[in-house]
């Protein structure tokens, strides 16, 4: 994947999150200011904050939910993995990962489809 198109997918996911993931329709919950809301694929919520579009990992989790369901418009981002996965990634995200780490997450998502 090319620079640009990574910073494509940022901006045009970027602009999503902060148009949907500062109010929840469905609960009417309040996201706080640099966080989205994405859901896992077993409907568990999760507020990450802006920073993870940083993440080459969570990136490709996005081109992915892209690919399979489309660019959400009106409903909530939904990640390609269960609540499960999700919740050792930002686990990991939080720790840090080394070249390696992230390089086996990549392979191990990609591979997944």
């Amino acid at each position: 994947m090319t620079p640009k198109k990574i910073a494509k997918i940022v901006n045009k996911w970027r602009k999503e999150a902060l148009k949907s993931g500062c109010h929840n329709k469905e609960n009417g919950s309040v996201t706080n200011k640099g966080h989205f809301v994405v859901y896992a694929i077993d409907q568990s919520r999760f507020v990450m904050p802006l920073h993870y579009l940083n993440n080459n990992v969570f990136l490709e989790l996005l081109r992915i939910s892209e690919e399979e369901f489309g660019l959400s418009r009106n409903g909530p981002i939904t990640l390609p993995c269960d609540a499960t996965l999700v919740k050792y990634l930002i686990d990991v995200f939080e720790r840090g990962f080394s070249d390696d780490l992230e390089k086996a997450l990549l392979a191990s998502i990609v591979g997944d489809q």
